[in-house]
């Protein structure tokens, strides 16, 4: 179990799973839904509930991206 920091004064628990894809985003800034495994998809939408990620429609496409901190 890991804890993520958002916005400075919000704390959220994370599970490894969720750690791990969440390591994806150092190398890039957005992942595409058609290109993750079903588990990752899973993992990515707890993320999204969880207000970690942002996930949004480009022309027909699901990406995911990282919430933006202020």
């Amino acid at each position: 179990m890991k804890i993520i920091e958002l916005m400075g004064t919000i704390t959220v628990p994370i599970n490894n799973e969720e750690s791990d894809l969440l390591e994806n985003f150092q190398d890039v800034d957005i992942l595409i839904k058609n290109e993750l495994t079903e588990r990752e998809q899973l993992l990515a939408n707890q993320l999204v509930n969880k207000g970690i990620l942002v996930r949004k429609n480009n022309h027909g496409k699901i990406q995911y991206s990282r919430q933006k901190t202020s």
